[in-house]
């Protein structure tokens, strides 16, 4: 049963933990906007770097970010399909619950090297201006499901960035 206020040590999160949506938004339904998104992940990571420091906060985001993108790839995709069917499903999936239009930029023989970008992203397309990137959060989804995906631990960093002036989030993801 999972506990939302459990141990430190209790890695207690699984995808049914999400409740059964339908059933508790029948008027409302599974859709909500951007906005209300964005409010609650940058009050938190304000709340994060008061309370931790910066570095601590986008390490946290990544950490989140991971096990999403985990328990995303081990409950919404195919992972038994061949990489690039893989990757196809993976767009539409992105595309169709609006986190934002992936594409594979360029990709190692063997899968270990990559660079993917993102349009439109969930995170900070249409942000004021920073000169910091902000997907933190993404930058640990990507590795989730790319690990659930291919059994390797994947570090995946933000180089551009709608917050830096960019018009796609571009990511570089490597196996360790």
């Amino acid at each position: 049963m999972f506990k939302f206020l459990s141990d430190a040590n209790d890695n207690s999160f699984q995808w049914g933990s999400l409740g059964d949506v339908a059933e508790g938004r029948k008027n409302l339904g599974g859709d909500m906007p951007v906005l209300v998104y964005r409010l609650f992940q940058f009050t938190m990571r304000d709340v994060l770097n008061k309370k931790y420091g910066s570095d601590e906060a986008i390490d946290i985001f990544r950490k989140a970010g991971e096990l999403a993108g985990e328990e995303f790839a081990s409950n919404m995709l195919d992972i038994s399909l061949p990489f690039d069917q893989f990757v196809a499903q993976l767009q539409q999936k992105l595309k169709d619950v609006k986190v934002g239009i992936l594409r594979l930029e360029e990709v190692s023989q063997d899968a270990s090297e990559m660079v993917l970008s993102v349009a439109e992203d969930l995170d900070c397309s249409g942000l004021p201006i920073t000169s910091e990137v902000v997907c933190n959060y993404d930058e640990g989804f990507i590795a989730g499901i790319l690990k659930t995906y291919t059994g390797k631990y994947y570090v995946v960093r933000e180089v551009d960035c709608w917050s830096k002036g960019d018009r796609v989030c571009r990511f570089t993801a490597k196996a360790e």
